[in-house]
């Protein structure tokens, strides 16, 4: 079964020239989120990971059960002031402006093995910040993984120029 055949391609969306890949309709598929789910587990099983960072708002949704069928725990980052706790905030840069993230202080301790997880990576601001903040924890990253890569808009290059092993199910590469 092939992942990238349960993504739906909105053309124009949200502004024109933007193919926007949905994953919705996987999610919505029993058996495409299974083997998205499993593709995931099966790569990562056999890796000592104590943490799964999972980045807002559809990463969230890939890594819930990717932590509970690793037993493993999972961590939430946020958007400012979603967090009720004591945060770490990271901010980066976007096409025009800034954004800031968040992670609860407490979540990662120093050394713990990390797999940070989202559905898309595409210019790779989101998970940098991601990659930043996890290294202000002093955690480990083991890997950045993500359902989709859109490897034309530079995030995947931009994740390994700082070093880090990036895996997605599948891209979308010109289309």
């Amino acid at each position: 079964m092939s992942i990238k055949s349960h993504i739906r391609t909105i053309k124009n969306y949200p502004i024109k020239g933007v193919m926007f890949r949905d994953i919705t309709t996987l999610l919505n598929n029993s058996e495409g989120f299974r083997a998205a789910i499993d593709e995931f587990v099966n790569r990562y099983k056999d890796i000592k990971i104590d943490k799964i960072v999972a980045i807002e708002s559809r990463g969230f949704i890939i890594a819930a059960p990717l932590a509970y069928l690793l037993n493993v725990g999972l961590v939430l980052i946020r958007k400012p002031g979603k967090l009720p706790s004591k945060t770490i905030v990271q901010d980066y840069e976007l096409e025009y402006g800034t954004d800031r993230i968040e992670v609860h202080m407490d979540a990662i301790n120093k050394g713990d093995k990390v797999l940070i997880v989202d559905d898309l990576i595409a210019t790779g601001g989101t998970a940098e910040a991601t990659v930043k903040l996890v290294k202000k924890m002093r955690g480990e990253i083991i890997e950045c993984c993500f359902v989709i890569d859109l490897p034309d808009i530079g995030g995947r290059a931009r994740l390994e120029n700082m070093g880090q092993k990036v895996f997605a199910l599948c891209e979308f590469e010109g289309e």
